[in-house]
């Protein structure tokens, strides 16, 4: 009697771990899926490269917004105030100018001071103006944070690393400004605050203005040392990882699989040249074949890809698959086709592969993430691709600025807790098919 598709799908359902591994699996495909279709190619680059545009939005190395579930206090996050929210005024003056005037208010209720303080101006005049800033406390006293500050275009005032105002405060200037200049005090006055800065320009040009009070927390992921959202590499490592495990085990495995199957059939000159390489292949060190590749040649992700689909096709599974296909080589049905006059060809392809087939792919599902492992391994020794967001690369960036030492765990542990549930997630698959094709692992 024919068993139907639902009575083996419901014959694998008696493994929990088949179950548990293809829900990881689902999960990172999911992932991937995701991450690439609201995060296209060229976006998820130009957030992962950077720039100035990063300075306006995101504090710098900061843990994940969840990370005050762990504490008693209400963690500040960032805080953007533009000219919308406060007010503008213009005075006109006798000699063909205007004083500018603007407010930007904004209320402070977090239990810790902020990490740091920027104000970013913009104006159209391209000669030199003069600006003041001044800060205004909740309890109404002002402070003259800058006078006569000369710009031109873009300008970032950076209060927090004013150097004048923190000496005059005794103070880091983000905490000595919202601790009412009290050096003792340890948390932030709570209220309403503002900044005010007034500025000169020509009659016809403009003078914008806008406050960034950046949070201790941010985002999913947090931030690194450059201010990116770390949340950016953690979804696009995972489409970059799968591909680059599940085409480096379809290249090399893949082939490795047919070339064995086609040397063994034939034997004689085919099978010794494959069994030299193949012994060629297993004493030459792959990992210094792609530190050199990647320190002479490229780093691209893809370049390093073909050469270990190259170090692999002839490696030890040559000889692992050839022992297979020895044994399958003197079968009867091999025996039946010949008889019947089937060319040498259809017996490789449409009888001895397939027939091998089964009992090795639970070896090709577990390396899966020998491939994915790979590629951060290279990302982590500083060979991975200067331009791809992939897991390995924050953990590289994390390593080479201290993260570990400096208490930023998180920069650190979420790529390698999705690298270790890829694994494992492969692994329970694999472990799952070996006990379905090997009638000694199966249950009684």
């Amino acid at each position: 009697m024919t068993t139907t598709w639902w009575e083996k799908f419901t014959n694998l359902t008696k493994y929990p771990s088949l179950i548990a591994g293809l829900t990881i699996l689902l999960a990172l495909v999911s992932l991937s899926i995701f991450a690439v279709s609201t995060m296209p190619y060229q976006e998820a680059i130009r957030l992962w490269r950077g720039g100035q545009e990063l300075v306006k939005t995101n504090p710098k190395r900061v843990p994940p917004a969840w990370f005050d579930w762990f504490t008693r206090d209400d963690l500040p996050r960032t805080l953007t105030i533009t000219e919308q929210e406060g007010t503008k005024t213009v005075q006109s003056t006798d000699e063909g100018r205007k004083k500018v005037k603007i407010s930007l208010p904004f209320k402070y209720d977090y239990d810790r001071f902020p990490s740091e303080i920027n104000l970013f101006t913009e104006t159209s005049v391209e000669e030199r103006i003069t600006l003041t800033v001044r800060w205004r406390a909740p309890d109404g006293e002002e402070m003259t944070l800058t006078e006569n500050r000369r710009i031109r275009g873009s300008d970032t005032y950076y209060i927090s690393q004013d150097m004048n105002l923190r000496m005059k405060l005794e103070e880091t200037p983000h905490k000595g400004l919202l601790s009412g200049a009290d050096p003792s005090r340890d948390e932030p006055i709570k209220g309403d605050y503002e900044v005010i800065f007034e500025g000169e320009v020509p009659e016809g040009e403009s003078l914008e203005a806008e406050l960034v009070l950046y949070g201790q927390v941010h985002g999913l992921a947090g931030t690194d040392h450059k201010r990116r959202n770390l949340m950016v590499a953690l979804l696009w490592g995972a489409p970059i990882g799968l591909a680059f495990g599940v085409l480096g085990a379809v290249g090399a495995y893949g082939t490795t699989f047919v070339l064995a199957g086609i040397g063994t059939w034939f034997g004689g000159i085919v099978d010794s040249i494959f069994q030299r390489l193949t012994e060629l292949s297993m004493i030459l060190p792959g990992l210094v074949l792609y530190v050199m590749v990647g320190y002479f040649l490229s780093r691209s992700l893809w370049v390093l890809l073909g050469m270990v689909i190259l170090k692999n096709v002839f490696s030890a599974g040559m000889k692992t698959y050839r022992s297979v296909y020895l044994q399958e080589k003197e079968s009867s049905y091999i025996e039946a086709a010949q008889a019947y006059g089937a060319s040498d060809w259809r017996i490789i392809f449409r009888y001895l592969l397939p027939r091998v087939a089964p009992m090795l792919l639970p070896s090709f599902v577990n390396a899966i993430p020998t491939f994915v492992y790979l590629e951060a391994t290279l990302a982590v020794i500083g060979l991975g691709d200067p331009v791809l967001p992939t897991w390995g690369k924050i953990i590289y960036d994390a390593r080479v600025n201290g993260a570990l030492y400096m208490g930023d765990y998180y920069w650190m542990i979420l790529p390698a807790v999705l690298l270790i549930l890829t694994g494992f997630g492969f692994a329970l698959i694999g472990y799952t098919m070996d006990r379905v094709v090997n009638p000694r692992l199966r249950e009684r």
